[in-house]
C-alpha cells in the first residue's frame, strides 16, 4: 500500500519561512517523479514544484521561483519543500503527489498524500 505523509505545516506570519517534508512508503520512491501542489479554498489544486527521479532538473511555478525550494533525499524516500518569504497568498492545503511520468499537472499523479494546512497571516 502506498502512503504519502505529509508534515511541517502550520501557522506561520507573512514573510516567515517553513519547511515541509513527505515520506513515501510502498513504492519504489526512484521510480517516481515528486511534486508538490497546494488547494486554496473555493480554488483548484495547483502546481507548486516538482523533481524528478535524481533530483537533478526541478521546476517551480512562477508565483513561488525563488522563494520556494524542493528537494529529495532518495535514501530516506524523503521528499521537502522549504518555503520562505510566505505570503498570505500561500495559504492553502498543500500535497504532495508521486508522478510515474511527468509532473506538472495533476492529473499526472499515481499517488497522493492526505494534505497539511499552511497558514500565512497578513
Amino acid at each position: 500500500q502506498v502512503q504519502l505523509d505529509e508534515s511541517g505545516g502550520g501557522l506561520v506570519q507573512a514573510g516567515g519561512s517553513l519547511n515541509l517534508s513527505c515520506v513515501a512508503s510502498g513504492l519504489i520512491f526512484t521510480n517516481y517523479n515528486m511534486g508538490w501542489f497546494r488547494q486554496a479554498p473555493g480554488k483548484e489544486r495547483e502546481f507548486v514544484a516538482a523533481v524528478t527521479r535524481s533530483g537533478v532538473s526541478k521546476r517551480y511555478d512562477d508565483s513561488v521561483k525563488g522563494r520556494f525550494t524542493i528537494s529529495r533525499d532518495n535514501t530516506k524516500n524523503l521528499v521537502t519543500l522549504q518555503m520562505t518569504s510566505l505570503q498570505f497568498d500561500d495559504t492553502a492545503v498543500y500535497s504532495c503527489g508521486a508522478a510515474r511520468w511527468t509532473g506538472v499537472k495533476a492529473d499526472d499523479y499515481d499517488y497522493w498524500g492526505q494534505g497539511i494546512q499552511v497558514t500565512v497571516s497578513a
